[in-house]
């Protein structure tokens, strides 16, 4: 059985990855909370491993101890607002500790590394957390044909209930106070759900030959927030108001921006719409306009019940 090591994976998305293919795969979490990597073990069953991207010699100890087939990078300082304030803390998770997973991996000749980014990263990018991921996407790209390791990222909005989510603030908010406070209900967001987000990784996994040295991305559906939250307090009850908002914060995000088009070529995968995005080679077919959550298809009604009236087990 082959080993998956995920990096941040007592996370939110390495948890239900986990829960999706540890009947397949040998499955190995870390993260540097020990607390969170409690919860994790319990709540998926998967050994867990402490582990601190920033530091090189954290990684190399666990890889050498795994020896793992696949590495999922997911390990990522991710708040917007904090990356803003402490731009230090960002650069070393989310810049400094990809290049350590991205070495060790070469080093320890991993056969496939996937790192996990964010319609953030996309052109133009407009906060330290994008532009932190940004670097993380090229680094890997870059890295893939160096040696037997091939590299490759996958990009993807907002998931639905993931820790720090909108959805999972408002929830709080709603029982606390009865009221939600919105920093931007003229916002537009993509929003995916978890097992998207999950089958995204796979497909990218599944198809390395094709997404190495490249960073694939797929169709996703937006909604304005005034919409989602309107709809939840139709559906639960309560009031929402407009509160300040947030350093770093734009309101639309981009899944492929103009910059990339000339880069991008349009897959399909289980019959599903996909972008693969090369950030140095041309393409033979580009895509002939970027997706934004501003010109793709608009969430329904019904979709943004289905998203809010699903939380995780652990949301609930």
């Amino acid at each position: 059985m082959k080993t998956i090591l995920i990096t941040g994976g007592t996370g939110f998305l390495g948890r239900n990855l986990a829960l999706k293919l540890k009947n397949e795969y040998r499955i190995i979490l870390t993260g540097r909370n020990n607390k969170q990597n409690l919860f994790a073990s319990k709540y998926t069953g998967c050994q867990v491993a402490p582990l601190d991207i920033s530091n090189i010699e954290s990684v190399r100890d666990v890889f050498v101890e795994f020896k793992p087939d696949v590495v999922i990078h997911a390990a990522a300082t991710k708040f917007v607002d904090l990356a803003e304030k402490y731009p230090m803390e960002c650069v070393d998770v989310n810049i400094l500790g990809s290049q350590n997973v991205a070495r060790v991996a070469v080093e320890r000749e991993i056969p496939v590394v996937i790192g996990i980014s964010t319609d953030k990263a996309a052109p133009p990018v407009r906060n330290i957390y994008g532009m932190s991921k940004s670097v993380m996407e090229r680094i890997f790209c870059a890295m893939d044909g160096k040696s037997s390791t091939k590299f490759t990222a996958v990009r993807y909005g907002n998931v639905a209930w993931s820790t720090g989510s909108v959805l999972t603030i408002w929830k709080k908010m709603l029982e606390e106070t009865g009221m939600i406070g919105t920093t931007g209900p003229e916002m537009r967001r993509f929003f995916f759900s978890v097992d998207e987000a999950v089958n995204l990784v796979i497909t990218a996994m599944d198809n390395i030959d094709i997404a190495k040295g490249k960073v694939l991305s797929r169709y996703m559906k937006a909604a304005q927030m005034q919409d989602i939250l309107q709809t939840w307090i139709e559906e639960k009850g309560g009031k929402w108001e407009k509160i300040e908002g947030r350093p770093g914060e734009r309101d639309d995000e981009f899944l492929i921006g103009d910059l990339e088009l000339a880069y991008t070529e349009e897959l399909e995968f289980d019959g599903i719409k996909h972008y693969l995005i090369s950030f140095n080679d041309k393409v033979e077919n580009p895509v002939s306009f970027g997706l934004s959550s501003a010109n793709t298809d608009k969430l329904t009604r019904e979709e943004i019940l289905a998203i809010i009236n699903n939380p995780p087990i652990e949301e609930q």
